[in-house]
């Protein structure tokens, strides 16, 4: 835990008591504040009464009397309306932050000079994250890993000079953060996502370059026009990346190419073919991403391939779950929308591909130019009749409606398909919602399904 002592002595409210809301009120408890908290679901209050935190319903509390409130990113702070909370804090002119806020605050307070890289994007964040930590920790740095991608910033250790925080973070938390100033900051990409929470694209853009802003370092993806013109206005220290998709070169960046990451001047930096868990332009970028960072924190050429070299990937993102003969089977769940799904695509041939589930805006056919390299396509869930529609005449493909169905009706066809190395590929291009609760459930299941195979 990190202790928040910026805030001892004095009185915090804080709204959304979920697993980094725990979080958070314990480490500023542990740090001398006093903490209000409260949230629109009953269960989570008497979850946080029956841990010692102390509660009240924020409608009735006194909030001149609140040196803050700090919010959880899943609350909205202006899209689609301010939540109730928020307007009550801006009517008694008390601040509004997250928790990672907080951790700069302490970060200053303790330890200013304490390494603390920050990464963010629309897609690709938490491979990059994970990737940029192990590369670390297999050199044998001290590494604490968290922020979106999974464990609250505050469970982890307190900032020290000899310790790497490497923390993930979406545009919600970013928005809840003012302060920030990490080390080195990441933008790795920019589409348009969120925008029920922002408003515009331009908004959304907006707050995602606020997390270079403040940073000693920026590392920039340049292979969008949103991205590319954040760079351009970038006026310290910065390091381009970029993954070309034709001939032309940029000069002034960290480049991609075959699978080997070089430096401007054209000196290879690492080698990632070969790497199953790298496979893909998208992962070319998240390498060379990593390789950025991992310079600018001090490591060799040798620690940063040997990092690269190790890395197992994330669990449902293009997750290589097995083999039978020459088939792979790979789970990419964390696919819920076709520009994700178009990463996994273009990472293989001879796919068997599994998809379907509750479609989002466009369904699948921004992926047609890509159906070549698709062998036949299996339907589940609420989207067949839609994906079908896209399919037809262009794609062979199976109703199946469920992954029990679907997995072993793949893996037959796959396996009496002569091709080198087919692969059963799910990749749903959709929501879980209409069959499972979340896209890790549904990954589960498909790992399951491929492990029982005879």
């Amino acid at each position: 835990m990190t202790p928040v002592t910026v805030f001892a002595g004095q009185k915090v409210a804080l709204f959304g008591l979920g697993g980094s809301g725990l979080a958070t009120a314990n480490a500023l408890k542990a740090g001398g504040a006093e903490v209000i908290a409260w949230d629109d679901n009953a269960d989570s209050v008497a979850r946080a009464e029956a841990a010692g935190i102390g509660t009240q319903d924020l409608r009735e509390a006194a909030w001149p009397g609140f040196a803050a409130l700090v919010l959880s990113p899943g609350v909205p702070l202006t899209h689609p309306e301010p939540h109730w909370t928020v307007r009550l804090a801006r009517e008694a002119g008390t601040e509004i932050i997250g928790d990672i806020e907080l951790f700069c605050r302490e970060r200053r307070a303790r330890a200013p000079g304490a390494p603390f890289v920050a990464i963010t994007g629309t897609n690709g964040k938490s491979t990059t994250t994970a990737l940029i930590a192990h590369v670390l920790a297999q050199a044998g740095r001290d590494v604490q890993m968290g922020g979106n991608i999974g464990t609250a910033i505050l469970s982890l250790e307190p900032p020290d000079a000899a310790r790497i925080h490497v923390i993930e973070m979406s545009s919600f938390q970013i928005d809840l953060t003012p302060g920030l100033d990490a080390m080195v900051g990441v933008l790795m990409n920019i589409t348009s996502d969120h925008l029920d929470r922002h408003g515009t694209m331009e908004q959304y853009a907006a707050i995602k370059e606020r997390l270079i802003s403040g940073a000693g370092l920026a590392v920039v993806g340049i292979d969008d026009g949103p991205s590319r013109a954040i760079a351009e206005r970038r006026t310290g220290d910065l390091v381009r990346i970029h993954v070309p998709s034709g001939d032309a070169l940029s000069t002034d960046a960290l480049t991609v190419r075959d699978g080997l990451v070089r430096d401007p001047d054209g000196t290879a930096l690492a080698d990632v073919n070969g790497i199953g868990s790298l496979r893909g332009a998208h992962n070319w970028q998240n390498a060379a991403v990593a390789v950025a960072v991992a310079r600018a924190l001090g490591l060799s050429g040798e620690e940063i391939q040997a990092g690269l070299s190790s890395f197992p990937g994330l669990p449902h993102r293009m997750e290589e779950v097995g083999r039978r003969g020459s088939v792979l089977f790979v789970n990419d769940s964390k696919a819920t929308n076709a520009d994700s799904t178009e990463k996994a695509l273009t990472a293989f041939r001879d796919i068997h591909w599994i998809l379907g589930g509750k479609a989002k805006e466009g369904g699948i056919f921004p992926l047609v130019p890509y159906f070549q390299r698709v062998a036949h396509a299996y339907l589940i869930g609420a989207a067949s009749d839609a994906f079908a529609a896209t399919l037809e005449g262009v794609v062979p493909y199976t109703r199946c409606e469920t992954l029990e169905v679907a997995v072993p009706k793949a893996a037959e066809n796959a396996a009496a398909s002569g091709a080198p190395e087919p692969v059963v590929l799910l990749s749903p291009a959709c929501a879980s919602y209409d069959q499972f609760r979340n896209f890790e459930i549904r990954g589960d299941r498909f790992r399951e399904l491929v492990q029982a195979l005879p």
